[in-house]
């Protein structure tokens, strides 16, 4: 273990999974991943591992089948996963967080309905908020689901942006549900959870997946679209029963899901590290290894302080949140942190290799592309600077 990877306050337990989730990672998924990537392949081995390990359940308390683990331990498992491949950690982590919104906003019914099988990868999960005319502006969601006179609900609109949009069978759904209960944008909004089939095309009556999103990086786990179409549910698909929830429901699972992206972002940095670190003890110019020269030296030090930096402050929002406490501006800080660090630690990476950090033969130039995703998703920088500046305001108020 490097000591860029230590975390003091373990149990021995945690130590023995994130020892496993290690070994997994250096076995199953470095030495495949950038093939997998360049194809833009799905790595349904990679995650059939994952089920067995139990990785899908891992917060799922025992009582509906999963390991009952802390959020420090998920990330801690996430970063290691994101060290392998930035995608994976991208596929369990919506699955995650439609977990985490089931356990703490669903009815006893959705949770006996869905836990279980989604801690052991039966039934994996996808949440979707954005849509194609707004990014971080969650009021001016289109997407409206119109009561019927009979009863249920009929839900149309478009939406953009779902990881594992394809993969998934479960999506937890942010649409507009003008009751006339209120003037706030914010309180006539309900999310459903959707069932539909994976793959692509017509997933369920009314439910279509167009296809994959083709991107710059974070490939190998699908990014779509999902369009309505007078898709028919009832008010047992309201998560928590009750409708004009969703967006507080969707913050809080978001919420969470920043620390996640912090995590992601931490195990990206490391990886790329190590490669930097790795290559300039191998590569010679001058008669000497360029890590004996002061300006390479300057870099490895600036590199690994943003590493470690980066991997406390998610610590310290993942145990905050363990402990019960409002961790809004910690997970905000986390995620802005690490992230930046994140595009700035490839980069230097990138620069050490030289011009084969541009080759496609060199790892790095994967994580070149795939570092950018981390400074959009879950929020960009700007959505967490308003975020952390409207907590200090709280917290530091003028006498």
């Amino acid at each position: 273990m490097s000591r860029l990877q230590t975390t003091d306050g373990l149990t021995e337990e945690q130590h023995e999974l994130i020892k496993l989730v290690r070994e997994f990672v250096d076995e199953q998924i470095l030495p495949v991943a950038t093939e997998l990537e360049h194809k833009d392949e799905y790595p349904t081995q990679i995650v059939e591992g994952m089920k067995e390990m139990g990785i899908f359940g891992l917060m799922i308390p025992e009582e509906y089948g999963g390991l009952g683990e802390s959020l420090l331990t998920y990330a801690l498992v996430v970063e290691e996963i994101a060290r392998g491949w930035m995608s994976v950690s991208g596929i369990i982590n919506t699955h995650f967080i439609v977990a985490y919104m089931l356990l703490q906003h669903g009815t006893e019914e959705q949770k006996q309905r869905y836990l279980p099988r989604m801690a052991t990868g039966e039934v994996r999960g996808a949440f979707s908020m954005s849509e194609p005319g707004l990014g971080s502006d969650v009021a001016a969601i289109r997407t409206k689901a119109v009561r019927g006179e009979e009863g249920g609900w009929t839900i149309d609109g478009q939406k953009m942006w779902l990881t594992n949009g394809g993969s998934s069978n479960l999506v937890a759904v942010l649409v507009r549900t003008d009751l006339g209960e209120s003037t706030s944008p914010y309180k006539n909004m309900t999310t459903f959870l959707v069932e539909k089939e994976s793959g692509f095309g017509e997933t369920a009556q009314g439910v279509t997946v167009p296809g994959k999103i083709d991107k710059m990086g974070y490939k190998g786990v699908d990014t779509t679209e999902l369009v309505f179409q007078g898709h028919r549910t009832t008010d047992a698909q309201v998560l928590g029963g009750v409708p004009g929830r969703g967006f507080y429901q969707m913050m809080d699972g978001v919420e969470v899901g920043r620390v996640n992206v912090a995590a992601r972002a931490c195990g990206l940095s490391r990886r790329a590290f190590e490669l930097g670190i790795a290559y300039s003890q191998q590569r010679e110019t001058f008669g000497k290894k360029i890590a004996e020269h002061q300006g390479i030296l300057f870099r490895l030090a600036d590199m690994a302080t943003k590493v470690e930096a980066s991997h406390q402050m998610m610590v310290k929002a993942a145990r905050l949140k363990d402990a019960g406490q409002r961790n809004d501006l910690e997970a905000g800080m986390a995620k802005y942190l690490a992230a930046e660090n994140c595009a700035d630690v490839v980069e230097q990476s990138f620069r050490i290799h030289g011009g084969y950090g541009y080759s496609k033969e060199y790892e790095i130039e994967r994580l070149y592309r795939e570092a950018p995703m981390l400074l959009i998703g879950e929020g960009t920088a700007e959505i967490q600077k308003m975020i952390i500046g409207r907590r200090l305001l709280e917290d530091y108020k003028a006498r």
